[in-house]
């Protein structure tokens, strides 16, 4: 007897497809969920404990620095009025005196030469007082911003040796390439008259008005090459006293006409020439470099470029000396700032990027 075949039933099929995609569809659910929940959301901590300890003590060192000048600068101030209350006196009575002599008398002469004697004695007193707060000043030269203003920059002026490193390449003419180019060509005289270049030449005016009288200095300039503003003194620390020789410097430096273009490498090379080594550098420039050692193999040299020139010009700095960066605008040179920021950060120097219209 033949075995009869079971039927076929499309339905029942169709429902165990339809359970088996749920199944799969609830592990695939159970699986994304258990997946989210595993993935922890962790934010990078940033440790800015040295900074804020960094910018805590420049605070500290500023104000106590102004609660000095300030205390010194009442002293004076106290001085130089007393001396002119006795001057202003002495004319009174002497004023007194010439009226007298108006009226018949024999006194009145006598009394008239007394009183001019007297007068003569307190000018010299207030002359050779002015004379000795001029002399207790620690401020060597002089220089008044436009306006008369004074400034809080954070820069910390001082030291036994400083050097001062002034950038002299053709970006120092103007703010803009194009500038920079069409000043190029123009005659020397239009050249000297660059906004840029006078407030880099203002700034160096500034630094060296505050020399303390007891320290020594050094001036370089630097494009492709590093010289010292007085040629004749290459590796040699200068006395601050000698005020002429200090202005025959500056002087020099309003002759230099910007041109070429920058090697940071050989300004801070000048560090390792100095024997003993600068205890503070001021450092006025623009932005990156634009060469090393060598000139470029190129006509123009790129952003990462520039960079990897600014790292290798960092090598050469000497442990310990504090740079300070007078950062000045520049087109096209987005990573200057920060860069050079670190330089300040990092040697416990300071960062300035001066308003157009300072010092």
């Amino acid at each position: 007897m033949r075995r009869r075949r079971r039927e076929f039933s499309a339905i029942s099929l169709s429902f165990l497809d339809i359970m088996s995609c749920g199944f799969g569809a609830v592990v695939l659910l159970f699986l994304i969920i258990k997946h989210q929940t595993d993935v922890a959301v962790s934010m990078p901590a940033y440790d800015l404990d040295r900074e804020v300890r960094t910018l805590q003590a420049e605070i500290d060192r500023a104000r106590a620095r102004r609660d000095e000048l300030a205390e010194r600068a009442d002293d004076s101030d106290a001085d130089l009025a007393a001396a002119q209350e006795a001057a202003e006196e002495a004319r009174a009575a002497l004023t007194a005196a010439r009226a007298e002599t108006r009226v018949p008398g024999t006194s009145g002469a006598r009394e008239r030469e007394a009183l001019r004697a007297s007068l003569r004695r307190t000018e010299q007193e207030k002359r050779a007082l002015e004379a000795e707060i001029h002399a207790r000043s620690k401020n060597v030269r002089t220089f008044v911003g436009e306006g008369n203003r004074e400034y809080l920059t954070g820069i910390q002026l001082g030291g036994q040796r400083i050097l001062i490193l002034l950038d002299t390449s053709a970006s120092m003419l103007d703010e803009s390439i194009v500038n920079v180019i069409r000043r190029r060509n123009m005659s020397d005289d239009a050249k000297r008259r660059s906004t840029k270049w006078r407030q880099a030449l203002a700034t160096v005016d500034w630094i060296t008005a505050r020399f303390p009288a007891a320290s020594r200095y050094q001036i370089y300039t630097f494009d492709t090459a590093a010289e010292p503003a007085l040629p004749a003194t290459r590796g040699q620390w200068l006395a601050v006293s000698a005020v002429d020789r200090l202005n025959e410097a500056v002087a020099t430096l309003k002759q230099r006409i910007p041109a070429g273009g920058s090697s940071l490498e050989r300004a801070f090379m000048v560090m390792q020439e100095m024997d003993p080594p600068p205890d503070n550098v001021y450092l006025i420039t623009d932005g990156l470099p634009t060469q090393g050692l060598a000139a470029p193999s190129g006509s123009t040299v790129s952003g990462r470029e520039r960079l990897r020139l600014f790292e290798t010009a960092v090598a050469r700095i000497p442990r310990g000396i504090p740079i300070n960066v007078v950062l000045l605008p520049m087109e096209g040179d987005p990573m200057a700032p920060s860069a050079f920021w670190q330089i300040a950060l990092y040697t416990r120097g300071a960062f300035l990027s001066p308003a157009s219209d300072w010092p």
